[in-house]
């Protein structure tokens, strides 16, 4: 039975990525910043704390895997100049800690999956419409690009250590409990099919669940190397969403376009992000044989929804 040390476990990824690495039969290992008991088979807490760069070394001992998900939320509060740099802070110091403690402690840790985003990419160009933003583009000369950028060479001294590294770009993740689609569902709930903008952005999202098959299958597959999007191959603009959203609560429902000016008052620069096209490409993961569970939204809304 192999373990998994996760970071960023209590949050709304890596609670779903926890309950399903425990029923295919792994031991995992959240990690939390106080003391926490476990009543759970096969789950148990350890302390680790960013600023004083520790990490339990009994827990780090154990691991064979470790899964990289920490980060302050990106969407839950306005980007204040405070708020940009706890994000990217909480990213950076993080991967510091776990390359600290991996170079200083005895551990038989293989492989180190680490999250990263899709706000690497900038909005979308001709190319990019036509095939996707591959894991070969550069990265965007904006606060989520230059994160993306920080957080991912935050982790990348591990490779030298000869440790697997596979970082995962992650698209907006499809969770019946929590994230962007509660925000979809919200409005939608009453009858209003609320469209951001002119709702021809493009979103590349993933389902949870294939979310977690991709950690999985990285934890798996020894041949699986370096950077992935983790992102479903049909990516879809917001407003065929919106409303296929709003379909699964009524028959009928209030189209509803809400302007740039008002989400740019309402979420500041926040609004970018919201308003930002981006296609992303899911075939380096194909290539690699990996198999969809959802790879359309029709398929994914029919299993949250």
């Amino acid at each position: 039975m192999q373990t998994v040390l996760i970071t960023g476990g209590t949050g709304m990824v890596g609670q779903s990525l926890t309950n399903y690495l425990i029923e295919r039969g792994y031991e995992v290992i959240v990690l939390t910043r106080s003391e926490k008991r476990s009543s759970r088979l096969h789950l148990s807490y350890a302390v680790w704390n960013i600023e004083k760069q520790y990490i339990d070394p009994i827990a780090l001992k154990k691991a064979d895997i470790i899964v990289h998900l920490a980060g302050e939320s990106v969407a839950t509060k306005r980007w204040t100049k405070q708020r940009k740099e706890a994000i990217l802070q909480s990213r950076v110091q993080s991967g510091a800690l776990l390359v600290k403690a991996l170079k200083e402690n005895e551990h038989k840790v293989k492989t180190v999956i680490s999250a990263s985003a899709i706000g690497w990419y900038g909005p979308d160009n001709e190319q990019s419409l036509k095939e996707g933003f591959t894991e070969i583009d550069p990265v965007d000369a904006s606060f989520l690009g230059d994160t993306c950028k920080q957080w991912e060479e935050s982790v990348y001294p591990i490779k030298a250590l000869g440790i697997r590294m596979v970082t995962l770009r992650i698209g907006i993740v499809l969770n019946k409990r929590g994230g962007a689609l509660l925000e979809f569902i919200k409005p939608a709930r009453l009858g209003v099919a609320a469209i951001l903008g002119n709702g021809k952005q493009i979103v590349s999202w993933i389902h949870q669940q294939d979310l977690n098959g991709i950690i999985e299958f990285a934890i798996q597959n020894p041949a699986i190397n370096g950077v992935f999007n983790a992102v479903a191959p049909e990516p879809i603009d917001n407003q065929s969403l919106t409303l296929q959203i709003a379909a699964k609560y009524h028959s009928w429902y209030f189209k509803v376009y809400v302007p740039e000016w008002a989400l740019k008052i309402l979420l500041g620069e926040m609004s970018i992000e919201v308003l930002k096209s981006a296609k992303v490409s899911s075939h380096k993961l194909q290539k690699a044989q990996f198999s969809f569970q959802f790879p359309s939204i029709s398929a994914a809304l029919d299993n949250l929804l």
